[in-house]
């Protein structure tokens, strides 16, 4: 998914380019946005286009860049997810952290003190690990939902055209509306310059955010987190192995005459169901999720949802998605 990089930023800055070409950074191209869901038979899921951490990454770092033009926040910006593990949020589900999704961001410093390659370029531009470790430092990166942020915004335009929710040219508007303000206690934030197009990609964000919170998505994931704490279980796998790359532990799990044939059902898996109660037979599962929305601000004005009714009850029913039912299926 690397369409929408050009539409971020002109070209590729030769300090971005250099700091993408390194070990830690190249991983990532073999660890997928889309947290294993696109390995599996659900239709929901089928011809979706690759979309790696990687192409996320480097899109963000292009948005910091072209909206601040400042190569610290732009390499905290690419340097964000150089700690993802395989499969990504899956592991926040192995590591039963889920619902905040922050059990993997402490190894992001050590993994980028341990880069030689990282250490080197970092320092010919007058950088340091704590300088671009945790974005979280710079708001135009990242901020706290349901702010708006590079972060967030990559991967919504990202999963907007891998989904088939907006083309090129809905794309483009939303981005060419976007400027920098001030949010509510003064901290630079990304916003729209028009309501309409807030509105509508506010609108179009809650059709990707429904996606990451539905019922195939969750059960994807907690079924292959608990495939994953087997292989680990057996000696199968190892911690480290969960930050290598996907077809590396793809290869081990084939490899294992146990975790082989769960491996195939995994990839198999083509439709789920709900009940109210549990079942007697099949695998049923109670799976919470993170409840992921963007409520921009408005040039001067305020955020989206005060300003527009639409776009606030579309919120508030969203937030009030709940998951108590069972989901799974009679037979696998």
């Amino acid at each position: 998914m690397t369409e929408n990089w050009p539409l971020y930023h002109p070209e590729v800055p030769d300090p971005l380019r250099r700091l993408a070409d390194t070990p830690p950074m190249a991983r990532l191209r073999q660890v997928g946005m889309n947290c294993g869901c696109e390995y599996t038979a659900f239709p929901r899921f089928a011809g979706w286009a690759p979309y790696s951490r990687f192409d996320h990454s480097l899109g963000v770092a292009l948005i910091v860049w072209h909206f601040t033009g400042d190569i610290r926040q732009s390499a905290a910006g690419l340097l964000h997810d150089v700690a993802t593990p395989v499969f990504a949020h899956v592991v926040d589900f192995l590591h039963d952290d889920h619902l905040r999704q922050e059990s993997t961001e402490g190894r992001t410093a050590e993994l980028i003190a341990r880069s030689p390659e990282l250490q080197a370029l970092l320092e010919g531009y007058g950088l340091t690990t704590e300088d671009v470790a945790d974005c979280h430092r710079y708001p135009v990166a990242d901020n706290d939902s349901p702010q708006l942020s590079a972060d967030r915004l990559e991967y919504t335009l990202g999963d907007l055209r891998c989904y088939g929710f907006a083309g090129e040219d809905a794309i483009r508007a939303f981005y060419e509306d976007l400027t920098v303000w001030r949010d509510e206690a003064g901290r630079p934030e990304l916003a729209f310059r028009t309501l309409e197009t807030a509105c509508a990609f506010t609108k179009a964000s809650l059709q990707t955010a429904r996606i990451y919170v539905a019922d195939e998505d969750r059960f994807t994931m907690q079924m292959l987190a608990d495939l994953l704490r087997l292989a680990l279980g057996r000696g199968v796998l190892v911690q480290a192995d969960l930050w290598r790359t996907e077809p590396a532990v793809i290869g081990k799990l084939e490899a294992d005459s146990v975790c082989r044939p769960l491996w195939q059902r995994f990839r198999s898996l083509c439709r789920v169901e709900r009940r109210p109660e549990r079942p007697d037979r099949g695998i049923w599962l109670q799976v919470p999720a993170k409840l992921r929305c963007i409520d921009p601000l408005v040039l001067g004005r305020g955020r989206t949802s005060q300003l527009d009714v639409s776009v606030r009850a579309a919120l508030d029913a969203f937030r009030r998605t709940t998951f108590d039912a069972w989901i799974g299926a009679e037979e696998l």
